[in-house]
């Protein structure tokens, strides 16, 4: 379908598309100087001592699962309300998903409904910070601290958010970042893991190896490992894109801005907010229908929008209702009410470094049409 708006864009200049070429004229296609280079970069700018770039988010966070020593009997909590990704990666590594319900505001794991999952299995903790928020992170990690568990921080979608001046990246004893094009910065496809702790960080460099220690020769092998390297052709995109990290942040509060001012009178949806104490990094630009519409109208309204050139989305539907998912684990709808009330009435409209104030008034003219109609 031709779009006049789209969901997302990547924002590419010279200086990207110069790096890039850069590494396409020399012989360090792969595992070369490049791949350091953007490592230290997240290293400082997040202020961990170890950085480890991989080919995903999705790989990131299942390798922290296998340096963690997570596996079968284990119980691993996490929220319904997230990307799949985060879910397979418990189930990948032999653990169970014990899901904990959100907070209706935050869209965040609900820290008051944690330890009411917390059993003699429970392993870990895995929050999200869902669409770039990283409200009640210093509560989740209190209570992780409180039981003993460890917490491995899903933050791919939340680069450059805060909370209390502590920078996403930093709540988790291990943490990810994914670089898909529609997140805030890219590598075309892409992650890091952020850690303090030199034994995990060194298992996951060599896991991301095909199992080779860091003073391995190349056919030298010291445990089952996998190919989850990061070329430096993404790295050189990624160094580029890092340096513009801030103005990124910028252009997104402007066009999240712009949208809440246009739909500052319609009260047929909620617009979302800046938690209190957090930088926000948006992510994407997530609107709520009044609770009066139920679930089909939300999704004849992304028809509707489709149909009018303007691409939108759900996002998310619940994971415990994913058919796997739901017949694995024997769930049900309205096991986790406000995730099911959530996932109901959101939709994401287009949101990228780019968009314009025309393009944001169009959205959101079509967005009021198509009201009108349902």
């Amino acid at each position: 379908m031709n779009f006049k708006v789209h969901l997302s864009r990547p924002d590419i200049t010279e200086s990207e598309i110069e790096a890039v070429c850069q590494v396409l004229r020399s012989p360090n296609l792969s595992l070369g100087p490049k791949l350091r280079e953007f490592e230290q970069g997240f290293e400082r700018y997040l202020g961990r001592k170890h950085a480890i770039a991989v080919n995903s988010g999705t790989s990131g966070l299942f390798l922290c699962t296998q340096a963690l020593g997570w596996g079968p009997g284990d119980e691993i909590l996490t929220t319904p309300f997230t990307f799949i990704a985060t879910i397979n990666i418990i189930i990948m590594c032999g653990a169970t998903p014990v899901f904990v319900d959100i907070d209706p505001v935050t869209l965040n794991m609900a820290p008051a409904k944690i330890e009411a999952k917390i059993t003699r299995k429970t392993k870990g903790i895995v929050p999200v910070e869902v669409f770039g928020s990283p409200a009640g992170f210093d509560r989740i990690t209190a209570i992780a601290k409180k039981h003993n568990l460890t917490v491995l921080e899903d933050s791919c979608e939340a680069l450059g958010s805060s909370l209390n001046g502590v920078k996403a990246g930093n709540f988790g004893k291990m943490s990810t970042f994914a670089f898909y094009p529609n997140k805030q910065m890219t590598t075309g496809e892409g992650g890091i893991i952020l850690t303090d702790d030199d034994e995990l960080a060194e298992t996951c460099r060599c896991l991301r190896n095909q199992g080779r220690g860091s003073k391995s020769s190349w056919l030298a092998h010291e445990r089952v490992g996998y190919n989850y390297r990061l070329s430096d052709i993404n790295c050189a995109l990624g160094i580029a894109q890092l340096a513009r990290l801030e103005e990124f942040v910028e252009k997104r509060a402007c066009v999240a801005s712009m949208y809440g001012q246009l739909l500052a009178g319609e009260k047929r949806v909620s617009s979302p907010q800046t938690p209190e104490g957090c930088r926000m990094s948006w992510f994407v630009y997530v609107i709520r229908l009044a609770d009066k519409y139920t679930q089909e109208q939300r999704d004849t309204l992304i028809q509707k929008m489709h149909a009018r050139g303007i691409q939108v989305s759900n996002y998310f539907p619940p994971m415990y209702l994913q058919p796997f998912i739901a017949k694995k684990y024997g769930f049900k709808k309205g096991d986790f009410p406000v995730t099911d009330a959530v996932a109901k009435s959101t939709m994401a409209l287009p949101f990228h470094n780019n968009l314009s104030a025309e393009e944001a008034k169009l959205v959101v003219a079509e967005l009021t049409a198509c009201l009108n109609e349902l």
